[in-house]
């Protein structure tokens, strides 16, 4: 089959109640491009009817491919293995509930055009958010870029458009634990912005509840940062300077001042103090630590359970190719 020039990658996770939506708005988007293009699926391990309807709508469409994990690897996964097998010249990565609009792609296609690697959407606005969610993400993507030392753009996500040299480079990258739009971030490259109003969900919940927020905000830092293991450090000095105040004032107020008493509440407070130090900055130590067994043990990140208008992967050739705009 012939390379396209744009692919578009999709994670799923049980979105039977968007897929039908999300199957007309492709059609009518795909039909205003005027480049050869593909839609890759990656359905990660919904449980739902989510496979079943995407193998229905790949029938006589041979532009639809869909890859099927054998289990629920996570978002962040699913994104990589859509890019491993998407051949385009330029591949688009955006959300199947259609929060990402599909329209914003024409832009972000006239913008590669004019010699841009990566072009990212920024969201202006973000509609059906919940304030608390909306918080959160605003004040996270500060914090997070002010501890770590490459340049991510803020009020992003994972919608973008990203060249075939960009994609080569992100393939080599196989770390366990991924934040994608920070290793974006990291490879370089000529990046620019297209902003956007970033609607509700068509239909369904969210796929990111508070639990896997803090993961994904968790795996984001370790990932780029070490910070937080310096913020130990840090913390230490301090309280070991903290601690040889209190000795000398100890000694003062017993041999100076004779004003000693039993230190029940004091000794109490203390203790208290250092052993909840003192498990915090493990705690710190055992996030980076697992994340260091989980890499060398070098498991795949990702197995293959079915494939729709998929064969053998055949994007390796292409890798010698930097993919210029067409």
């Amino acid at each position: 089959m012939a390379r396209p020039t744009l692919s578009l990658v999709l994670p799923i996770y049980n979105e039977e109640e968007v897929i039908p939506e999300l199957h007309v708005r492709l059609q009518e988007f795909l039909s205003k491009l005027e480049v050869p293009s593909e839609v890759v699926f990656v359905n990660d391990g919904s449980k739902d009817r989510s496979m079943e309807m995407l193998r229905d709508i790949s029938k006589g469409e041979p532009r639809y491919r869909v890859l099927s994990f054998a289990r629920n690897f996570g978002h962040q996964t699913a994104i990589t293995a859509g890019i491993d097998y998407a051949r385009g010249a330029a591949v688009v990565v955006m959300d199947a509930d259609l929060q990402d609009p599909p329209e914003v792609v024409l832009e972000m296609v006239a913008k590669w055009r004019e010699g841009f690697d990566v072009v990212y959407g920024k969201r202006r606005k973000r509609e059906g958010e919940t304030w608390f969610k909306l918080f959160t993400a605003r004040w996270f993507y500060r914090v997070f870029a002010a501890m770590i030392p490459i340049e991510v753009p803020l009020d992003t996500g994972d919608f973008r458009l990203m060249s075939r040299r960009v994609v080569i480079a992100l393939r080599a990258l196989r770390e366990t634990h991924r934040f994608v739009r920070g290793m974006v971030s990291w490879v370089g490259f000529k990046q620019t912005a297209v902003l956007y109003d970033r609607p509700g969900r068509f239909a369904g919940e969210t796929k990111y509840p508070l639990r896997k927020m803090l993961k994904f905000a968790i795996d984001g830092i370790t990932s780029f940062s070490v910070l937080p293991l310096r913020f130990a450090t840090y913390l230490g000095m301090l309280i070991s300077l903290m601690s040889v105040g209190v000795a000398v004032w100890a000694v003062v107020a017993h041999f100076a001042l004779k004003a000693t008493v039993p230190g029940w509440t004091a000794s109490v407070v203390l203790t208290s103090l250092l052993a909840a130090v003192q498990l915090l900055m493990i705690g710190i130590l055992g996030e980076y630590i697992g994340r260091i067994y989980e890499q060398v043990k070098g498991r795949p990140l990702y197995t293959v359970g079915d494939k729709v208008n998929l064969g053998k992967r055949d994007t390796d050739e292409l890798d010698e190719e930097e993919g210029e705009p067409q």
